[in-house]
């Protein structure tokens, strides 16, 4: 895993302080959270502002530790627009799926980067296959198995409903890392089929799932 780099920093940093200024002013927090009432009514903005701000300081912390990880990866393959591009549409397509799942639970809101961070961990294991995690920072395992099996896992928490974590949007964040960087670096269908084969495997599914209904 790379350094961070300068783009990530203020990405990093954007993050920081929108969400200090929702800890800090709940107007504030109220009017660009993800809300499908707000969103039904015209609040289109909080597909992206959403993105920037966290319930927490520990839910902000752990998107930010994944984001400093991991998007130098990203980053230095892809290049600043590629970055860019895979993180807002992750961000995105994360928060449109969520909008697909919940759209006529009018209560229904989220906040968090997890969506583009998820997308940028995905994006991370397409670009370096090989890649090792430290699972509870202790345990090696491959990228790509934390990957799928958190895929897997985000498929039962969209079916069960039994917690408050936003399940659909960082399965919508990964379905973008994955398809905007096969967009961007075609030949990893080629270096990589094998990875890219596997990877697809928990987007294939839920797509079936959501098809007989069973989601």
């Amino acid at each position: 895993m790379l350094g961070i780099d300068l783009l990530t920093l203020i990405i990093i940093a954007a993050n920081v302080l929108f969400s200090y200024k929702g800890f800090q002013d709940y107007g504030f927090f109220h009017k660009y959270k993800f809300n499908i009432e707000a969103i039904n009514r015209g609040n289109k903005i909080a597909f992206i502002s959403s993105g920037f701000l966290h319930i927490d300081t520990t839910h902000l912390l752990v998107n930010m530790l994944t984001l400093y990880f991991f998007g130098g990866i990203v980053s230095q393959a892809l290049g600043p627009f590629g970055f860019l591009l895979v993180y807002f549409a992750s961000l995105l397509l994360g928060n449109f799926l969520s909008y697909q799942f919940h759209k006529d639970e009018p209560q229904y809101q989220a906040v968090g980067a997890s969506g583009a961070v998820m997308g940028i961990l995905y994006s991370a294991i397409l670009l370096q296959p090989d890649m090792m995690l430290g699972l509870f920072f202790i345990i090696p395992i491959p990228a790509y198995v934390f990957g799928i099996g958190y895929l897997l896992y985000s498929i039962w928490g969209m079916k069960s409903r039994t917690d408050n974590i936003g399940h659909d949007a960082h399965f919508g964040g990964a379905m973008g890392g994955y398809f905007f960087t096969i967009l961007l670096q075609p030949s990893i269908i080629e270096q990589s089929l094998y990875m890219v084969i596997l990877l697809a495997i928990p987007i294939v599914l839920l797509f079936i799932l959501q098809k007989r209904g069973v989601i």
